[in-house]
């Protein structure tokens, strides 16, 4: 870290095991992401109250070149349970962040609307006419719901279109409302 870790404890009697977590749980996440730049943890106890106990409050804030990260957690009783929580919270943060760096974002297939053009039910395979006139392939293990047996001519499907060996296929085809 280019700042050095920042500790900040209210109300709750500082004990060497409490800075100690904190340290170690703080260097943990430099190893998801190195180029931490800052790190201010505060631990809180909050809600003295005879009847519902003690609580605690931590929060995380990192800083990452681009990026802020404010993790709160808050936990009745075990201030180690809190810790624990906001660590991973901000871990799991860190880890997106290194994610969206590298690319590996997943990106959703978009479903396409198109009705069966032609239909060989004995050698289970058909076409699917797209709404811009082309024809895709598909066979039966293709076909999601209903089962391919009950599909006809000219029933409205969504599907995935995928790149085959043999060409553009129609992948996870079903039936049904699909407002297209």
């Amino acid at each position: 870290m280019q700042v050095p870790l920042q500790i900040t404890i209210r109300g709750v009697p500082h004990s060497p095991a409490l800075d100690a977590g904190i340290r170690e749980k703080a260097a943990k996440l430099e190893e998801f992401h190195p180029r931490i730049t800052s790190c201010h943890v505060a631990v809180e106890e909050y809600g003295k109250h005879h009847h519902q106990g003690r609580g605690f409050t931590v929060r995380i804030d990192l800083h990452v070149p681009g990026r802020e990260i404010a993790v709160t957690r808050d936990h009745h009783e075990d201030v180690f349970v809190a810790l624990r929580d906001a660590f991973d919270s901000a871990k799991r943060q860190l880890e997106e962040v290194v994610r969206e760096k590298r690319g590996d974002v997943k990106v959703h297939d978009v479903p396409q609307h198109g009705k069966i053009a032609r239909l060989s039910v004995d050698e289970g395979f058909g076409f699917i006419e797209t709404a811009d006139g082309r024809e895709l392939y598909f066979s039966r293990e293709n076909v999601v719901y209903p089962a391919f047996e009950q599909l006809e001519p000219d029933t409205q499907v969504q599907f995935i279109e995928e790149l085959a060996a043999e060409g553009s296929q129609a992948k996870r085809v079903s039936a049904g409302k699909h407002g297209a």
